[in-house]
């Protein structure tokens, strides 16, 4: 895995997924049974227990702490709760531009203690040869629940206050960008080797809006962590925005499943790993039909170095564990040939 972000030859491609420790595992449902999912994140012993739980049983190549992208916002004064059939919810969201000001700056991360614990809970249990993955919400993202209070599908209001207020807007991202930079970092002190960004919201998003309203708030988000470890940037819904996600920063970029492997790979340039990016609608199919699938993206990495296997955003809860071992058996079982060198 780490060979592999540096873009470094590999023996065979390693692999990891997003929600790889969910809803989908029985193990994770019994645990959840008897505690709330904000209840968890916020009980080290128990993610790490979680994590370490799936990573035995599936045989990945990468840890991921178990956590969620919003507890950072509340010590930041947002009201955050998670509620059942719902998701989570902000009870006091931002929506005009004097409510910018009610976000603190996140000057300290004591109260973030808990993330921290569970990276070294999670650290010290994990075999050495497993790497450790930190993560983070990306500052569009966050700011878009701060905005919106909850879920949406259109995100009317977090691009109302964009576009009709960018000075309000640009404050609202600095203070994420910042808080999300020195988030990563103390997660790199705490023991974990990689650290992922989480743009689950941003394909809302022309490319141009993305240039002028998030990119550099993502660059200052990223830029401490990726002078000390491999940064994976991961955003979802737009491929066109894949050039300026190399722009913004981060030495492996993630695809998710809307384009082609090879294509976004040849958009993002060679020079970047990547991540990805098999649908993860897949593997509610036959085993078969997830061999074959898993197999034409690999085929698509053409054997250079820098991929990494995963899906193209994070398991669904309806996946038949059977099928997430049927890809991880199939990536493992996959010989690497590099392709010729060019001629001259």
């Amino acid at each position: 895995m780490m060979r592999a972000c540096r873009r470094e030859p590999v023996e065979r491609t390693p692999v990891w997924l997003m929600r790889q420790a969910g809803r989908y595992l029985p193990e994770y449902r019994r645990i959840r049974a008897q505690v709330g999912f904000l209840e968890l994140c916020k009980n080290p012993a128990l993610s790490a227990e979680v994590m370490i739980a799936t990573v035995d049983r599936l045989g990945v190549d990468a840890a991921i702490i178990f956590s969620d992208l919003l507890p950072i916002l509340e010590p930041m004064g947002m009201q955050l709760e998670f509620l059942a059939g719902e998701g989570p919810v902000i009870h006091n969201p931002i929506r005009e531009p004097a409510d910018v000001h009610r976000l603190l700056e996140l000057d300290r991360l004591d109260s973030l203690g808990f993330v921290m614990d569970c990276v070294r809970a999670t650290r010290a249990s994990l075999d050495d040869g497993i790497p450790l993955i930190g993560f983070a919400g990306a500052p569009f993202t966050l700011a878009s629940y701060c905005i919106e209070g909850g879920s949406s599908r259109a995100w009317l209001h977090t691009k109302s206050l964009m576009y009709t207020h960018p000075s309000a807007w640009h404050d609202l991202m600095d203070r994420l960008a910042r808080a999300v930079s020195g988030y990563l970092l103390a997660q790199l002190d705490a023991g974990a080797q990689i650290v992922q960004l989480f743009d689950s919201w941003v394909g809302c998003l022309a490319p141009e809006d993305y240039r002028r309203f998030v990119l550099p708030h993502t660059r200052t988000a990223l830029a401490a962590a990726a002078a000390r470890a491999p940064v994976i940037h991961f955003a979802t819904g737009n491929p066109a925005l894949l050039p300026l996600l190399r722009e913004a920063g981060g030495s492996v970029i993630g695809i998710d499943w809307r384009v082609e492997l090879a294509e976004a790979w040849h958009t993002v340039g060679y020079d970047r790993a990547v991540q990805g990016n098999l649908d993860p609608a897949v593997l509610l199919s036959d085993r078969d039909t997830v061999r074959q699938r898993t197999l034409d993206v690999l085929e698509q990495a053409a054997g250079r170095p820098g991929h990494i296997f995963n899906l193209g955003h994070g398991v669904l809860p309806q996946t038949p564990v059977e099928n997430v071992l049927e890809l991880i058996a199939t990536v493992k079982g996959f010989r690497l040939n590099p392709p010729a060198p060019a001629s001259l």
